[in-house]
């Protein structure tokens, strides 16, 4: 009962709109992922692809993620589990050039849907916003979801907001 109680109550709020990406022409439609260090980008990213990959469209994600080492293999073990495609990309490679091959992998090979999960920060940082700044303006994506963890309460809402001022978001996922 509490569970329904609470779906009521978010439904009151938020509506019981089916959600979906936004619609467009292009494709592939870009996603791109950005938050702090930790916040669950990857996973997100693995939870879009299987949720992607149900209504019949055909996902590629990429990480562009060449700060932590593990970031890029944790993505590979993510889409595999998601059983969505993985995009290669290295620690050498520039996350700008990871994000123009992979869009291009994505037109050649007809994937509908790229998502790219972005590097995360301990803290929001100017050379951060400038990099997923550079990327929005190349990849021009049709979603910009900011990825924060809820457990972090009230700040939460500060640092959305702080990347909402640097970037246009399309959405919150808490």
């Amino acid at each position: 009962q509490v569970v329904r109680i609470v779906r009521d109550e978010m439904i009151a709020l938020f509506g019981d709109a089916g959600g979906g990406l936004q619609p467009t022409s292009v494709s592939p439609r870009v996603v791109l992922l950005l938050g702090l260090q930790g916040s669950g980008k990857t996973t997100t990213a693995g939870k879009l692809g299987t949720w992607l990959a149900r209504q019949g469209r055909h996902p590629l994600l990429v990480s562009t993620d060449v700060y932590r080492p593990a970031a890029i293999e944790q993505l590979r073990t993510v889409a595999a589990q998601a059983e969505a495609e993985f995009f290669p990309s290295a620690v050498e490679d520039a996350p700008l050039d990871i994000a123009d091959r992979a869009l291009h992998h994505a037109k050649r090979q007809f994937f509908d849907v790229l998502i790219v999960d972005t590097a995360g920060r301990l803290a929001i940082d100017e050379a951060m916003m400038q990099e997923v700044a550079a990327l929005e303006q190349r990849l021009t994506p049709i979603e910009t979801l900011f990825v924060v963890d809820a457990m972090l309460g009230q700040d939460a809402v500060n640092t959305a907001k702080a990347f909402r001022d640097a970037l246009p978001l399309t959405g919150v996922v808490l």
